[in-house]
């Protein structure tokens, strides 16, 4: 498996910012600002290169295993139209513990808080359009980041379109909901021995402790 991922945590004023600007109930995250924040990530990846990091050939992606995939070091921006989190238990900033196995090195790994949204938040089975092992069970992708899906929540088993693109060949793909939690969705930034990320989407509340 290549190094982890190594990126400079940009994100600390952009976190600041976009808490105290956009964590009041019902507030859409405004297009212009996820622009900005987008271009921000760019910068970031222009500066530092475009690294990624992979999940070792034996470890899970949720409960139904992954293998072989990448995971960018720079999340990016959330999905325009997102609505911020009336709130939410782990505001933005906050310090927390994950419980939550993503990827290798995330269980039980400090974070920081750094995007609380209300929205649906689906598990999805897929096959990649790169060619890759069709993955099974992925946590997690939201509402806002499929195309055209109609009013939320789908029920389980409906056919949907991945916007996303959280891992190569990812965007574009035909996916199937496996199923869907209404549970507070959060970015988070995790930086420790095995990685360093910024804006990973995403955990729900359940998969989240309190530090300390």
């Amino acid at each position: 498996m290549r190094a982890p991922a190594r990126l400079a945590l940009y994100g600390a004023g952009l976190v600041v910012a976009f808490g105290g600007a956009y964590g009041l109930a019902g507030v859409l995250v405004p297009e212009d600002v996820v622009e900005s924040w987008t271009q921000q990530s760019r910068m970031n990846e222009h500066t530092e290169g475009r690294k990624e990091m992979n999940s070792s050939s034996d470890a899970p992606h949720g409960a139904g295993g992954m293998a072989g995939h990448d995971h960018p070091a720079d999340g990016g921006a959330p999905p325009a139209g997102i609505q911020a989190a009336d709130d939410p238990t782990y505001p933005v900033g906050t310090k927390v513990i994950l419980a939550a196995d993503h990827m290798p090195g995330m269980d039980r790994s400090e974070a920081t808080i750094s995007g609380a949204f209300t929205t649906t938040t689906y598990s999805v089975s897929y096959t990649p359009t790169d060619g890759g092992e069709p993955v099974v069970d992925h946590r997690w992708v939201v509402h806002e980041e499929l195309g055209n899906p109609g009013p939320a929540p789908l029920p389980d088993g409906t056919e949907v379109a991945l916007e996303a693109d959280h891992m190569a060949g990812m965007q574009g793909a035909t996916a199937t909901i496996d199923y869907s939690t209404q549970e507070t969705v959060y970015m988070v930034d995790i930086a420790n021995e095995d990685m360093t990320m910024t804006n990973h989407k995403w955990v729900v509340e359940s998969e989240i402790q309190p530090a300390g």
